[in-house]
């Protein structure tokens, strides 16, 4: 399955500004093959904290947006966004995956940035999501997850492929480009690890996006661009196949 990480800037608080640059986008990689279109967290309007502007009900503009994009191209689009519940006090930085016939899943973040008082705002997820994409076992998480190595365990015997949205600031970009190698190495499986560009909120991000084989080999890397990185995509094939001959052949995971 070819997969394709949309390495964008971020129109700031204005989703339908995003809409409109990101659906060619979609529909590039769409037209490159790709049958998984992975935008990045908070496509729609960068990593703000002011949930009382920015917070979306189920099912809202950006949801819609995402499920729009998959049905007119027939392939599966997915990325995050403020999700608020009925009756909920605070919205989750939900990552919503879109199929091609109508399918919608969600994964909310289960580990807020409390360094930057996420978890003032954003309610805590509490369960982990696999979702299987045309026969890829994919599992969704978000930005600051990828530094929690345990919850990237508890399901690599039932995954093939880690899909991880961020808006991942520059100065510690060395930590996702390490931490993004890592994961695919402990747990013998692929990474998709989309970032953001550019600038927003008064932070600079490098992009570095990225697609990690099973055996920590770069598939896909984004070009340096410096701490302001430019937008671009990757398209990488993702094989399960190839997931079960490394496991095979390196048996690790039962050493656990």
């Amino acid at each position: 399955m070819k997969v394709a990480a949309v390495q964008h800037d971020i129109v700031w608080e204005d989703p339908e500004a995003n809409y409109t640059r990101l659906a060619p986008r979609v529909a590039d990689a769409a037209a490159a093959g790709a049958r998984l279109v992975v935008l990045t967290e908070m496509y729609s309007t960068g990593f703000s904290s002011d949930t009382a502007k920015i917070a979306e009900p189920v099912d809202g503009a950006s949801t819609r947006f995402l499920a729009d994009q998959a049905a007119a191209h027939g392939v599966w689009v997915c990325g995050s966004l403020p999700e608020q519940a009925p009756g909920a006090d605070r919205p989750t930085n939900c990552l919503v995956l879109a199929g091609p016939e109508g399918e919608l899943h969600r994964y909310a973040k289960i580990h807020p940035f409390s360094y930057a008082r996420e978890h003032e705002r954003f309610a805590s997820g509490d369960r982990r999501v696999t979702v299987d994409v045309d026969g890829v076992r994919v599992s969704l998480f978000v930005c600051y997850d990828l530094r929690f190595a345990d919850d990237f365990w508890a399901l690599a015997a039932d995954t093939d492929c880690y899909v991880v949205v961020a808006n991942w600031p520059a100065p510690r970009r060395a930590h996702w480009q390490t931490l993004l190698r890592a994961r695919a190495i402990e747990n013998q499986a692929y990474v998709v690890g989309v970032n953001r560009a550019g600038s927003g909120g008064r932070l600079d991000y490098a992009g570095d996006s990225a697609v990690i084989g099973p055996f920590g080999e770069e598939l896909a890397v984004a070009i340096d661009d410096g701490d302001v990185g430019a937008e671009q995509t990757l398209v990488a094939d993702v094989d399960p196949a190839h997931v079960a001959h490394i496991r095979a052949t390196y048996p690790f995971l039962p050493d656990r």
